[in-house]
């Protein structure tokens, strides 16, 4: 398959700088672009903290970083030179490149303003509601009926001749062999198993960053105090996360792990190759799984899998039973929490027990 508008060698540039989750999702662009045009070279700018785990990706030839949060602090206080210098800064690491077509896939006024910074020929988007976006494009791919957000992603090729029957879902985290024995070393030093169809390692993620897209920690602990001692529970989320996540243990009969605050994000992948199962809300660690091809069960409310969810297979979601769902609002507009207070404890434990049957041979 030929993308007939993309010249042979062509250099492209993908604009995602962030967040984790989206930034993982995007790779199935990378993904697609070297699986039908192996000849194109692929420069890519992110920003930290979800820049990293782009590293080491075998669909990207070249890895640009620049970090976003000082622009955001200078922006949100006003501080015009502050900001001006920061966008020099970022028009020179783009120069140091020629790029014949750049996309943005993330649609932002800043992403546009980048976009056009790096002196592409072609700067193609994707329609989003971001106002101002469109005025840096020099083309804007057509809208499609499909919700799934990497389906909109996909869409800044059809300007370049791709067609929806070549595309495959899949997105990808390539981790150093070292890495990956660090992991089995760790685990040993935390007197975990690994391999043990007896003992799987159930990881669990009970925040977000929002505030209304996961439940309490009591609703945790009822959910995961019901399942066998052999069951071995790791905690995983950010520094911030570890007072829910205290609160989430003390109430649960079976010994558990914490490992918040003290993994890089290249180290949870790590750990999520050696693990059996990930329960989580739809945040940044599930789409790691998803890359890293691990099993996971996910909890939805505020927003719904057909929008953000793992396209791959081995992926169990579980649906809020409230009128008041899919908002995909960061507040609840009605101040109650009410779609994920609907998932029950005993569900989420049923769909557990499941989930590990399935997971373990």
């Amino acid at each position: 398959m030929q993308l007939p508008d993309l010249p042979q060698g062509a250099h492209l540039l993908i604009v995602r700088l962030s967040a984790i989750g989206d930034v993982i999702q995007s790779t199935t662009l990378a993904k697609n672009l070297k699986r039908l045009r192996p000849d194109c070279h692929i420069t890519w700018l992110a920003s930290p903290p979800a820049a990293e785990l782009l590293e080491e990706n075998p669909c990207i030839d070249r890895l640009l970083v620049w970090d976003r949060h000082p622009f955001d602090e200078a922006s949100a206080h006003g501080r015009l030179s502050k900001v001006i210098s920061l966008l020099r800064e970022a028009r020179s690491l783009l120069r140091q490149y020629d790029y014949d077509i750049a996309l943005d896939i993330q649609c932002l006024f800043l992403t546009g303003i980048l976009t056009r910074l790096s002196g592409a020929r072609r700067c193609i988007g994707i329609k989003e509601r971001h106002e101002g976006n469109r005025f840096f494009m020099t083309e804007v791919a057509p809208a499609i009926p499909a919700p799934h957000k990497i389906r909109h992603y996909m869409t800044s090729l059809l300007p370049l001749g791709f067609r929806w029957a070549d595309f495959r879902p899949g997105t990808c985290i390539r981790l150093r062999e070292e890495e990956r024995q660090w992991a089995q070393d760790f685990l040993q030093q935390q007197g975990l198993q690994t391999n043990n169809s007896a003992a799987p390692l159930l990881l669990v993620a009970i925040r977000t960053t929002w505030e209304d897209k996961h439940p309490a920690p009591e609703v945790f602990a009822r959910a995961l105090a019901p399942l066998p001692e052999s069951v071995q529970m790791v905690f995983v989320g950010a520094k911030s996360d570890v007072p829910h996540i205290e609160v989430c243990r003390t109430l649960i009969p079976q010994k558990t792990h914490s490992l918040a605050g003290k993994l890089t994000l290249r180290e949870l992948s790590a750990l999520m190759e050696k693990a059996t199962l990930l329960l989580c809300c739809d945040s940044g660690p599930l789409y790691i799984a998803e890359a890293v091809g691990l099993a996971t069960l996910s909890l939805w409310g505020p927003t719904h899998p057909s929008i953000y969810g793992p396209l791959t297979a081995g992926h169990r979601f579980l649906l809020t039973t409230s009128e008041c769902a899919a908002c995909c609002k960061t507040k609840c507009r009605l101040g109650t929490n009410a779609c994920m207070k609907a998932i029950e404890p005993q569900r989420i434990t049923e769909a557990l027990c499941e989930c590990l049957r399935a997971a373990v041979p």
